[in-house]
Order: C-alpha cells, then structure tokens, then sequence
C-alpha cells in the first residue's frame, strides 16, 4: 500500500507493526564501513572467482580505497578466475606482470601456469618458467603437466643431451588421467614408438582412436552447422576457428607476442616457431623440435601438434622433399 510516505509492506495481522529504522542524512555515518573485513574478503572472492574479464575485477578494487586495500589480501588474488587473468601480449607491462606475480604467490594456479609459460617461452627465464610451470603441476594442473612433458621431452632451455622422454611420458600419462587430449595423443604416439614407454602398438591404437572420438565429441558439443564446411575456401578458416575454442589463453598468448615481434625475432638467432599456428611455442635452440619427415619443411614442439596441424592444413600441402639431404639432416630431430 501506498502512504504518505511512500510504499510500506503490510503488516503481518494481529502482529504489531514493524519499526522501520531512521537513518538521520545529516548523522555522517558509513553502513559500509561498519561491515566487518572478512564479509568484505569473502565477497570479493565471490566476485574474484566469477569475473568474467580483467576489467570486471579492477574495476571492482577501484570502486573505493577499502575495496583496493582488501583486494590485495591473497585469498582474493588466489581464488581469481582464468578469466579475470587473461592479458594481451600488446598489452604487457610491468603492472600486468606484478598482478600476476602476485596472484601466482597467493597459490592461483592457473597465474602460475600463464606466468610460467610466459616467463619460459616469451622472456626466455627458463629457471623461473619451470618452477611456476612446476608449481602449477604440483596443483594437477592438466595443461601445465602437458607443458612440462612438452618440454622434458625437447630438453627445451638446456643441451640436447637433456632430453628425458620418460620424464616426458609419466607427465604425460598423468595429465592425460585428468582429461588432457594433446596428453592422451601424445602417450600414444610413445607407445607407438617406444619412446620413453615400451613398445606397444595395439596399446597406442587403442589411445589414438580414444583421443580422436574425445575431440569429435567435443566438436559435435560446440554444434558447429555442418554447411559451413560445404565450402572448401572456408573449411581450414572454420576449421581453424573450431581448434582454438579450446586453446589455453597463454597459447594465445605467445602466438601474439611473436606475432608483434615478426620476422627480426626470427632472425635474430634462427630459432623457429612451432608449425602449428595455435601453440606458439618457440625453440630455445637451433634444431630442438622436430620436423615433418616427409617435406622437411614444417617444425612441430610435440607429436600432438604435428597430428593437429596436419588435420588442419598440412595434410593438403606436404610434398616430399626434393634434396633427400634435407631429410637426413632431421637427424634424431624428425618427426
């Protein structure tokens, strides 16, 4: 009902009416400063793990100094979502760095997991990346296992005489146990070659074509209209498009960076990028990933990466290689 001053719920009957408390304008009193720290934290890590962009978290600690103060605390920076975490290579700096120091220092897995792929990929701080990549690990983070075998597999950031393809498999294994299909594929493509796991063909089948109905599943949920693909000068662009829905920011990431940083990054130490033009992986030494056995051409960081780029484009454009020179000099390298 409405009264003179203004709308009143109805009272309950026979109850005697509710008193409504009277804040005075004049009193010079705060309700929100009277909220104890703790409810504060607790809703900004509400806020913190559900943000949807970077701007939607900042946004939030600059609405008032207790909102900035409070922000900091690490149970807020831990609980932070991958979303609120994702950063633009064009965008880099200092600031963005520090967040991100800081998040990974409060436990966040997932800043530890794009900071250490920065750090050890794009800064070239191959101790510091494989700590946070490491730590990442510990937490059973699938990607950052995947990660770490990619990169004990290639003895990336050391001699070639420290590759650890055993190493590489048991990462493997693991994070492909917690759902990883570039894992699941590459423990088969070890077992297809005896590669840091015993020989077993019928065992690498079995996995490969486990790997491939996962990933047909999952492009059968994402329900992508089957007459996008009656256009074949469309069918690599969707193609492309259906693949990196699924690819992890920091991948996104370093195909960016390198992508500001052109062809003078290239040859400034003849250090080649992974073909496969969503992983943005780059070596760390002259002739570390391995290369197409066919063409000679193409250099994938792992065997997962050369099925996934040869679904994609590679598979219409592989042609033997002229000069067999150029396949013998794979060497131990070729994939």
């Amino acid at each position: 009902m409405w009264t003179r001053r203004g709308f009143c719920y109805p009272s309950v009957k026979g109850a005697p009416p509710a008193k409504r408390r009277r804040i005075s304008p004049n009193s010079g009193s705060d309700l929100f400063e009277t909220l104890p720290d703790d409810l504060v934290i607790s809703i900004l890590t509400k806020l913190s793990s559900s943000a949807s962009s970077p701007s939607h978290l900042f946004n939030a600690f600059l609405t008032c100094k207790r909102f900035n103060n409070l922000g900091a605390y690490p149970e807020v920076l831990a609980n932070a979502s991958a979303k609120s975490l994702q950063v633009r290579a064009k965008s880099w700096s200092k600031s963005a760095q520090d967040f991100l120091d800081r998040c990974a220092n409060a436990g966040n897995v997932e800043a530890c997991y794009l900071l250490g792929m920065i750090h050890f990929y794009c800064l070239r701080n191959y101790a510091s990346g494989a700590d946070l990549l490491a730590r990442a690990a510990l937490s059973n983070h699938p990607t950052a296992l995947y990660s770490l075998a990619v990169i004990h597999f290639n003895g990336s950031g050391r001699p070639y005489c420290h590759r650890d393809p055993s190493t590489g498999a048991a990462l493997c294994a693991k994070s492909a146990a917690l759902g990883n299909i570039d894992a699941l594929r590459e423990v088969g493509y070890c077992l297809q070659d005896g590669l840091g796991l015993p020989f077993c063909p019928s065992a690498a089948h079995r996995l490969l074509i486990k790997a491939n109905a996962i990933e047909l599943i999952t492009k059968k949920k994402r329900s992508v209209p089957q007459h996008n693909y009656k256009h074949r000068k469309g069918y690599c662009c969707r193609l492309n498009m259906d693949m990196s829905s699924n690819v992890h920011q920091a991948n996104r990431f370093m195909v960016e960076w390198w992508g500001l940083a052109g062809t003078k990054a290239e040859n400034e130490d003849g250090l080649n990028m992974c073909s496969h033009a969503l992983c943005g992986r780059r070596e760390t030494r002259r002739h570390e990933f391995r290369r197409c056995a066919v063409c000679a051409v193409v250099a994938y960081c792992s065997r997962a990466c050369q099925a996934m780029h040869w679904k994609m484009e590679h598979r219409t454009r592989c042609r033997p290689a002229q000069d067999p020179a150029d396949v013998v000099g794979a060497g131990p390298e070729g994939a």
